[in-house]
């Protein structure tokens, strides 16, 4: 009989069957409903396995028949519950010594930080006190590593990165912190030459010979301050050193479609505590909360522990955040101010803070299939300074 595992939660009682015709009787009990196993066959009879609720049924069945049924042995959760009862002081103790440690399994009892000096190692343990991640929380009542880290980095100005794990009981936070340029040995002697083709816009040498004047066009390579100065008779090197940006112009090719969809949050939430037992998730509280038309779920459910196991059962909150969205439909004229907006973005994120964008010529545009693609030149106003070498011979 398939899942017969399942029947120690009702209850199961083994049967004995003696007189005439107990191979009829048994056949008489599946017919009837009855589910019966594990037939086997004994020196007065038969014996088998049945559920606790069909002995009533067995005892009917039996009053038609010429046989003599006794149960002869009970096992399952019900018969163990009925002897709890009557050991109620054990069953009570056990209970709350599973509970005391599941507590305990599910506290935090350690808080470990690395590579912090004293100074910035107590700012992360009072942001943490802040944040509710101290001794002796529950570890569910607490945030979850992720926004522990974002909130530390955000925070705490001194911090480049920091990792949070949770082990067992035990937080454990690495911390790399931003440290201060060390002053750079003095530079030998070198030369400053253009690091891509550009006319010069701005030009401040403070060490060593110009080579070049503002609004001259240079290539790539080409020498613009000279570390070598000094007469002819007396020439002497020095590392040069140079502050020229120049006008360069960079060729960009950006797609917009013309209809596009957003979804902004209303901050508005609901949250539902739930009880995950291994796949399933039980909600315990909340349920006089509606939840909106159009919602972004976030699930903050996390596993208990016993000792150093995880259970398959957790606890926790779901997190339903209102959201609306929109769709806009652009003009011609607005894409096309979008999509240049957006390569000017794209483009200042790959050359860096310092960059300048001046200006920006549209070299093609096409509208197909509602999108608007565009082949755009930027000017960029940027550094243009590169050090080489002066190597003995040059």
């Amino acid at each position: 009989m398939k899942n017969q595992w399942m029947h120690f939660f009702y209850g199961v009682i083994k049967v004995t069957a003696a007189g005439r015709g107990t191979e009829r009787f048994v056949n008489d009990c599946i017919r009837q409903g009855i589910p019966v196993w594990n037939v086997r066959k004994e020196e007065n009879g038969l014996s088998f396995f049945i559920r606790l609720k069909d002995v009533h049924a067995l005892r009917r069945a039996a009053r038609k028949s010429e046989c003599k049924c006794s149960l002869q042995k009970v096992s399952g959760l019900p018969f163990l519950i009925q002897k709890s009862l009557k050991n109620s002081g054990f069953v009570i103790g056990f209970t709350l010594f599973f509970a005391v440690i599941l507590l305990l399994s599910n506290m935090i009892w350690g808080i470990d930080v690395k590579g912090a000096k004293p100074s910035t190692e107590h700012k992360i343990m009072k942001e943490l006190d802040a944040m509710g991640v101290k001794t002796g929380r529950l570890q569910f009542m607490t945030l979850d590593p992720d926004s522990i880290q974002k909130k530390l980095t955000d925070n705490i100005s001194e911090l480049t990165w920091v990792g949070v794990e949770l082990r067992g009981t035990h937080f454990h936070f690495e911390v790399v912190e931003k440290n201060e340029p060390e002053k750079t040995a003095e530079a030998g002697p070198q030369h400053i030459v253009a690091k891509k083709k550009a006319v010069i816009t701005k030009m401040y040498v403070e060490k060593g010979q110009p080579s070049v004047t503002i609004h001259d066009h240079v290539e790539k390579g080409q020498l613009l301050v000279s570390g070598l100065i000094g007469g002819e008779k007396k020439k002497q090197l020095v590392a040069a050193k140079a502050e020229i940006l120049g006008e360069t112009w960079y060729r960009s090719e950006i797609t917009v479609p013309k209809k596009q969809t957003f979804q902004l949050f209303s901050g508005s939430e609901v949250r539902k505590t739930y009880l995950s037992v291994g796949s399933a998730d039980l909600q315990i509280w909340g349920f006089n909360q509606d939840l909106y038309a159009k919602y972004e779920e976030e699930n903050d459910i996390r596993p208990l522990r016993f000792l150093k196991w995880t259970l398959p059962l957790g606890f926790g909150q779901k997190i339903y955040r209102e959201k609306e969205v929109y769709e806009k439909q652009y003009t011609e004229e607005e894409a096309r101010a979008a999509a240049i907006d957006q390569g000017k973005k794209e483009l200042l994120g790959q050359l860096g803070e310092d960059a300048e964008v001046k200006g920006q010529k549209v070299l093609h545009q096409t509208n197909e299939n509602g999108k608007v693609k565009l082949t755009v030149l930027y000017q960029v106003i940027e550094n243009i300074v590169k050090t080489t070498p002066i190597v003995q011979g040059d």
